[in-house]
């Protein structure tokens, strides 16, 4: 009978102690940084009005929970299933750690006030949306970084230029997916 006590108390004990660990860890660490949209939902169909099917135009995205001591925030969008290798949608880095959205249709003419606008995988400086070869769905990924500075980059740079540049700089990321098939 006192083994069954013993187990049980100590199994109350320790739920108990998880609770309380778990609760801290959540008062402590504040808000959960996320990255959403009013379009499409994480892992749904992203509507075809924001495709090359489509007015390929940006959906709305909306953020919130930046981490505390952010000087700056990093927007990419990619598709790891395009067929010659990761393709890159689109590029916007040295956003304010205040701002909170990017409306639909963000345009590249009003990057000087939200930040700078990269070039993407077909040399562009601006949105380009999904546009997968027909038959297979591809996966696209929305990622917000949080810096710990402002990127020393001018306008039009790179995936790659920003990935460089952001390392050992980042405080938080969170990514929304999007899935579209042709």
């Amino acid at each position: 009978m006192r083994r069954i006590f013993a187990r049980y108390v100590t199994a109350q004990v320790m739920a108990t102690l998880v609770t309380l660990l778990v609760r801290n860890s959540l008062a402590q660490s504040g808000p959960v940084f996320f990255l959403a949209s009013s379009d499409f939902q994480n892992g749904e169909t992203i509507p075809e009005r924001y495709t090359c099917s489509g007015l390929n135009t940006s959906p709305a995205l909306s953020w919130n929970g930046v981490p505390g001591g952010a000087r700056s925030l990093v927007l990419t969008v990619d598709d790891p299933d395009a067929p010659g290798g990761t393709f890159v949608h689109w590029v916007i880095y040295n956003l304010s750690p205040a701002s909170k959205q990017l409306p639909e249709g963000f345009s590249s003419s009003a990057h000087d006030v939200i930040g700078e606008v990269g070039t993407n995988g077909g040399g562009e400086g601006s949105y380009t949306g999904p546009c997968p070869p027909p038959g297979k769905p591809h996966h696209y990924h929305f990622r917000l970084y949080a810096l710990d500075q402002k990127l020393p980059l001018g306008p039009g740079a790179t995936e790659a230029q920003v990935d460089a540049a952001m390392k050992g700089h980042v405080l938080g990321e969170t990514e929304l997916v999007g899935v579209f098939e042709r």
